[in-house]
């Protein structure tokens, strides 16, 4: 095992496996998001359900946190490395006929996307784990909506989640075709495949900048 992740292939199909967990967790958290815009009680349902669950807390939540600091910690090694093996620049840089500007600034859309989770954690998770674990108050399944809204009061803050989406959606149009050629399925599939990423990486954060703006003229 240690001599795969040694590898540069190795690293890679690491890296594209743990960015196709990634992408397969941010559908669902998707889905139970856009229920709050369909209806207040089917999302408190859901949320309750993914809030108490024991196996979903502290099974498929560390193994989730996991996930991330490991793709994002993968994704700076194989940039580290990218440049350390090319020390020496181009002589002549032809832009996008070289690589196009996703490719490019996937370390840049990368840190943006990191920086953007570190505030919803600190938006959701972290108020999650004090109502719990440290003021222990009772649980309440009508709450989450009321949470969720309250967080989309502030235009500042609304602004910096779609913004930061913009960068998700470069970060996925990229990203989610690399990662099944990192896998081998450059092959007669690769343009469905890319097709399907482009479809996946526009919608998906252009949905959670509809669920922002939805919620926060909702409170207007």
């Amino acid at each position: 095992m240690n001599k795969i992740f040694k590898s540069s292939i190795g690293r890679k199909i690491a890296m594209a496996l743990s960015g196709l967990f990634l992408v397969v967790f941010l559908l669902q958290h998707f889905i139970i998001n856009f229920t709050s815009v369909i209806d207040p009680k089917i999302f408190n349902a859901f949320s309750h359900f993914m809030g108490t669950n024991p196996l979903v807390q502290f099974v498929l939540q560390p193994i989730l946190i996991a996930g991330v600091l490991f793709h994002f910690i993968m994704g700076f090694v194989l940039d580290w490395q990218n440049r350390k093996s090319r020390p020496v620049k181009y002589v002549s840089y032809k832009g996008s006929a070289n690589a196009n500007f996703t490719s490019r600034n996937m370390i840049i859309s990368g840190i943006v996307v990191l920086s953007f989770m570190g505030l919803h954690f600190y938006d959701f998770w972290v108020p999650e784990m004090k109502y719990k674990y440290i003021d222990v108050l009772p649980e309440n399944p009508e709450r989450y909506f009321e949470e969720l809204v309250h967080k989309f009061e502030d235009p500042v803050r609304v602004g910096i989640y779609c913004l930061s989406f913009v960068f998700l959606a470069l970060h996925l149009v990229h990203g989610f075709a690399s990662s099944f050629k990192s896998l081998g399925t450059d092959n007669k599939y690769a343009p469905a495949i890319k097709k399907i990423s482009y479809a996946y990486g526009i919608l998906i954060p252009l949905g959670f900048c509809f669920i922002a703006i939805f919620h926060y003229y909702s409170t207007l």
